[in-house]
Parts: structure tokens; C-alpha cells; sequence
């Protein structure tokens, strides 16, 4: 089995440049044989930079090069010429990336947008050069400052899916064949649990030339926002859906109980959840009658927008779709 390229977690090591040295000059020239002091100042360090991009959505290309080193800064010379700065190293991201201290995992910030560039590890200071140090009590000054050296930091970055849709239930609830059905993603797909191991992302055409993208996020069990069955890495990636869609197999011994499941698990993970917009889709119901229908609606959970569909008979999509749409659309022009 060939291993996932979706990486969604990696530990760095930043590496600034140092700040060039000032320089200790003094002028000289044809006429000039004894003139004042002209050090210029040295360079600052390179930055570790971060950059957004809207073109990646995994952090697979840092898994192999861990280590982020920026140039140095060059020395000043003489005639007050500054030493050239230290180049950046710029490393782009996935939008939803989270970035935090690889010591104590505090949260330093995120990045969202595309093009956003954040100082992820500043550069050394350049050293001024000895034309700073003049004074009427000292008008040759032989000194000058040496750069700051620059900094090493461990951080840790973390993915977090960006959709507008997140699907949400538990293994073989059919979140992998939906994705399938209605977009052009294409997530493994097997009678057995835990097939989705890492988010799968697909843009769901709509009426009109509109469309969204939805997350496979990978199937949650009881015990999830405990760590169970990788709950937290799976967990987190529903935190950046706009809409969550719980899905639930027609099958189900009972759906009430399933749904509150998933509903405490997410929960219980991180309350901020349970005020995400939410709909229920009853999947696999081409197994279902008008009548079992009927029955079944009587116990569904209550406060919560309900379809049935089935990805496999491509029943009920289209009344799936105009349902989120109405959800997603809310703050958009029609």
C-alpha cells in the first residue's frame, strides 16, 4: 500500500542569519590621508518567513527538509556602504496552517489568506559601523559593533482542513462515496472502518456555475476527543468547516443515539463546534420505502434540517446540495 502524501503535522527547526559586523573604517583618498570614520553598518540576518498559499493543502514537502536555515548578513564598509542584507528563506503553507512554539506548543498565530506573510524567526541585527560612535571627546573611534548572531527555534506546524462543508460520522457511514458521487475527489473506498485516514477535499459543482468544497474528514468513534482511534488529528479539522453535515447509515441500530454520539464527541472536543451550522443526511436510504421513511422520521433528532440520500443510487443529492447551499450562501449575494 503506497503511503498518503497528506501530511498535517511537522516539527521545524528555524534557523535566522546573523547581523553582519559594522565596519571600523576611516576615509582615505589621493588628499585624504588621515580622514574621519565611514564604517557602515552590516546587514541584518535573513528571516524565516511564512507565506499562505491557496495551492497547497498538505505539509508534505517539510516532512523531508526540517531544517529552515537563512543567510547571513554582510559586513559594512568603508565610505558608510551598508552590508547587504541577509537573504529570507520564505516558506509557503496550506491556508489553515497553525503555528506554534515547539517547546511549550503555545499558538504563535495562523495562516488564512493567501499571499500572508508572517516573521517566523527574525534575523540578527547588522552592527553599526564606527561613524556611529564619533563624538566630540572621541572623533576617531576604532571600534565598531558586531552583529547580532541570529536565532534557532523549534515550531510546530498544524493543518487544519478549510471547507465549507466538513462531513462528519462515524467509519462507513458512506462520507468517502458521497465525496465520490459528487465531486471529482477520488477517497479510498472499502467495507471496512478507518478506509479515510486523512482528509480528502473535493469541489461540489452547484446551480448556476456555483460551487464549494467539502472535507472527508476521517470517520470519528466514541472516544475521540480523548485521542481514541487518532481523535484529536481527525478532530481538528472539522474546527475550520463553516458547516458541519452529520451523516448517518439508514441502517443504524439507532439513529438518535448515533447522532448525539458524534454530537457529544464534538463537542466535548471543543465547544466553540456545537455553534457551527449542522444538517443530518440519512445515508444509504435506497435501502428505504416511503413508509420506512416515515417511521424513521419520527425519531430523528430534533432542531436539525434532515434529508435521505444515497451516493450509490444518487438519490436526494441535488435536495442535499440546495439544503447546504442555503447554509453557505447565508452572507452572499444571490
Amino acid at each position: 500500500m503506497s503511503k498518503s502524501n497528506f501530511i498535517d503535522y511537522v516539527k521545524i527547526c528555524c534557523r535566522s542569519g546573523h547581523g553582519g559586523a559594522g565596519s571600523a573604517h576611516f576615509y582615505r583618498d589621493k588628499i585624504t590621508a588621515k580622514g574621519g570614520p565611514d564604517g557602515g553598518d552590516g546587514g541584518r540576518g535573513g528571516h524565516v518567513i511564512l507565506r499562505g498559499s491557496s495551492q497547497l493543502w498538505t505539509l508534505i514537502h517539510l516532512k523531508f527538509s526540517r531544517h529552515v536555515i537563512a543567510g547571513h548578513g554582510d559586513v559594512g564598509r568603508g565610505k558608510h556602504q551598508t552590508g547587504a542584507e541577509g537573504e529570507d528563506k520564505i516558506v509557503e503553507v496550506p491556508l489553515g496552517t497553525l503555528i506554534k512554539d515547539g517547546e511549550t506548543e503555545k499558538v504563535l498565530f495562523e495562516i488564512t489568506e493567501h499571499g500572508q506573510e508572517v516573521v517566523l524567526t527574525k534575523g540578527g541585527k547588522g552592527g553599526r559601523g564606527n561613524d556611529h560612535f564619533k563624538s566630540s571627546t572621541n572623533q576617531s573611534p576604532r571600534y565598531a559593533q558586531p552583529g547580532e548572531p541570529g536565532k534557532e527555534e523549534w515550531k510546530i506546524l498544524e493543518l487544519k482542513v478549510l471547507a465549507d462543508v466538513g462531513l462528519v460520522g462515524f467509519p462507513n457511514a458512506g462520507k468517502s462515496t458521497l465525496l465520490s458521487v459528487v465531486s471529482a475527489a477520488k477517497p479510498k473506498i472499502a467495507n471496512y472502518e478507518f478506509t479515510t485516514l486523512v482528509p480528502n477535499l473535493g469541489i461540489v459543482e452547484y446551480r448556476n456555475y456555483k460551487s464549494f468544497v467539502m472535507a472527508d474528514i476521517p470517520g470519528i468513534i466514541e472516544g475521540a476527543n480523548e485521542g481514541k482511534g487518532l481523535g484529536h488529528r481527525f478532530l481538528r479539522h472539522i474546527e475550520r468547516n463553516a458547516l458541519l453535515l452529520f451523516m448517518v447509515p439508514a441502517d443504524s441500530k439507532d439513529i438518535q443515539k448515533e447522532f448525539d454520539i458524534l454530537m457529544n464527541e464534538v463537542g466535548t472536543y471543543n465547544s466553540e463546534l456545537l455553534d457551527k451550522d449542522r444538517v443530518l443526511a440519512i445515508t444509504k436510504s435506497d435501502m428505504l420505502d416511503d413508509e420506512l421513511k416515515d417511521e424513521i422520521r419520527k425519531e430523528l433528532p430534533k432542531g436539525i434540517e434532515t434529508v435521505f440520500i444515497s451516493s450509490v443510487a444518487q438519490q436526494g443529492l441535488m435536495e442535499l446540495k440546495d439544503l447546504l447551499w442555503k447554509y453557505i450562501s447565508v452572507d452572499s449575494p444571490e
